[in-house]
């Protein structure tokens, strides 16, 4: 297994960001984080909206110059706005395909010269609700299935170069729900995966050797109601 190195890892501050920047460091990794929000872990970051693709890739590139280069990205920041494609406003459903989808290629862009040079890997978050599609959920699903499709896709466009593996999650313990309307909350006996626990995956794939690599990964709680 490879050593991790410096990992940019967006949405860094809560949620499955948070729980992958403890577990890069515990594996002996530099985290480093773009989010809104600064982190409650002593790591480097830079505050940003990933809505905003030229600042985030000038973040990108700020955090990295400052670090020495990048070894590995985890793209964990991700929103959603539940409800029926009607009912949504139209500036919150753009803002999550911005934000899941463009923010994602925006960070792929600016981090691709670096991973290039150290031969490491891009771990995009899709969903199972990027493979498998649900009412009330246009935005999200839409931005989901996106980012399989420009995982895919970036995986082809950069082999032999960059590694590049699609995390596709079930529902997990995070804050990710708080501030719902209670129909569109997961009931109080969900089987949800931990954080942590998905946080362990990633590291795996970020650790393949370089020309090995982990394509997809389907990581859900064996009772995920989301999946297949």
């Amino acid at each position: 297994m490879e050593q991790l190195g410096n990992v940019l890892i967006t949405g860094g501050s809560s949620g499955l960001g948070a729980a992958a920047v403890r577990a890069v460091a515990a594996h002996g990794g530099t985290p480093l984080v773009l989010d809104r929000n600064a982190p409650d872990e002593p790591v480097k970051y830079r505050v940003v909206d990933l809505a905003d693709g030229r600042a985030a890739e000038q973040a990108v590139r700020d955090l990295a110059d400052s670090a020495g280069g990048l070894d590995g990205v985890f793209s964990a920041a991700g929103i959603d706005s539940c409800g029926s494609l009607e009912s949504v406003p139209a500036e919150e459903w753009e803002q999550v395909v911005r934000v899941n989808l463009l923010g994602t290629a925006a960070v792929a862009r600016a981090a691709l010269p670096y991973l290039r040079r150290s031969r490491g890997t891009f771990v995009t978050v899709a969903s199972t609700l990027g493979i498998n599609a649900v009412p009330d959920a246009t935005a999200y699903c839409a931005s989901k299935f996106g980012v399989v499709g420009f995982s895919r896709a970036l995986a082809a466009e950069t082999a032999g170069e960059v590694g590049v593996t699609a995390l596709v999650p079930g529902g997990m313990h995070t804050a990710f729900f708080d501030g719902r309307d209670e129909q569109y909350k997961p009931p109080p006996d969900a089987k949800l995966n931990r954080p942590e626990h998905v946080a362990e995956t990633v590291v795996f794939a970020l650790r393949q050797p370089a020309g090995c690599e982990i394509r997809e990964m389907v990581v859900c709680a064996s009772e995920e109601g989301s999946w297949p």
